[in-house]
């Protein structure tokens, strides 16, 4: 019978360093290693039924995901497992490997002892120290500036039409689980509620979660959603981002108020190519939110409104995937082509 290589942290430290290194099956004594034993010391967040730690490596850090109550939530570990096997992408958190640990404990039932088993659920990412874009929603008086804030959206639209593309819906799209890099690059995360549809195009979600505010109304109110219009329930969580990084608030706000609240804080030499980049932005976030799913834009029309900024002035290159790239969107999710304004 074949062995399985045993990763050291070494070995996971080089998988930091190598952009191609597939995710690997991690043993629990190594995550137990590299976060002092699950110490509180190393422990970063928390939330649900999952608690993170910080792993120390010899030069860098990990972050480590553990589960509890495994055993009611194994379903939403094998998901968020699959999901994230499959992608691959600068604005999608760096998955590194994953722990499905079962071993017998004998513990005291009804004052007799009997064999358990304790199960171990762990995932380990790439750490990203700015934590996540909850943290940085601020109105335009003061926080981040427009710069690092188109950055922001044109990088979640990036990662989020990767998803679509690989028919991945995330299901739970918020600034909570969108992190942030050194640069402010923006990385979808969390994955328990996504949902990959292979090609079982006449599926249904019937299985509710997301977190309100964030929610497409149809999916607030149990209307039945397939897999062909499953995509547009994350558009809508896009949108309320969307607004959220241009106002600090949630909720619709007029395109020329929004403007106009942006017109004092740009740079000068900017101002024009800025203000236009601010506009489409405000357009897109208030699409992305109609409440009739029909009339949500898909991320390849998104994407084709942001290349048109990018062409404004050249101000920012973001390394976008240009509307050419994503034609094959279409044919995906049958969607018949749709005017660009």
């Amino acid at each position: 019978m074949e062995r399985r290589c045993t990763i050291t942290p070494r070995d996971l430290e080089w998988m930091l360093c190598d952009e191609t290194a597939e995710p690997k099956a991690l043993s629990l004594s190594l995550l137990e290693d590299i976060t002092h034993s699950f110490s509180d010391e190393q422990r970063i967040g928390s939330g649900g039924f999952v608690v993170v730690y910080m792993g120390k490596l010899e030069n860098r850090i990990v972050a480590v995901k553990k589960m509890s109550n495994t055993y009611m939530h194994e379903k939403e570990f094998q998901q968020e497992v699959e999901c994230l096997m499959m992608v691959k992408h600068k604005n999608i958190v760096r998955f590194l490997g994953y722990c499905a640990d079962t071993q017998g404990s004998v513990e005291r039932y009804k004052g007799k002892f009997v064999m358990a088993d304790v199960q171990e659920r762990l995932l380990c990412f790439e750490y990203l120290p700015r934590g996540s874009l909850h943290e940085y929603i601020t109105d335009t008086s003061y926080g981040l500036q427009w710069r690092d804030r188109y950055q922001i959206i044109t990088g979640i639209c990036q990662g989020l039409h990767h998803l679509h593309q690989n028919k991945i819906v995330h299901l739970d799209l918020k600034p909570a689980n969108i992190l942030l890099d050194d640069n402010f690059v923006p990385k979808i995360a969390d994955f328990g509620l996504s949902k990959y549809f292979a090609e079982m195009q006449s599926q249904v979600i019937t299985s509710r979660g997301g977190t309100f505010g964030y929610m497409a109304p149809e999916f607030c109110n149990h209307t039945e959603i397939t897999y062909r219009h499953s995509y547009r329930l994350d558009i809508y969580s896009l949108g309320v981002i969307i607004i959220e990084i241009l106002t600090g608030k949630k909720g619709y706000h007029a395109v020329d108020n929004v403007v106009k609240s942006w017109s004092n804080m740009l740079e000068k030499s900017q101002s024009n190519v800025q203000l236009d980049q601010v506009r489409v932005c405000a357009e897109i976030g208030i699409e992305c939110v109609d409440f009739n799913p029909q009339k949500r834009p898909d991320t390849q029309h998104i994407i084709s409104r942001l290349d048109e900024t990018e062409t404004m002035g050249g101000y920012i290159k973001t390394g976008m995937v240009t509307s050419q790239q994503v034609n094959n969107f279409r044919d995906i999710h049958d969607i018949p082509p749709r005017k660009i304004f």
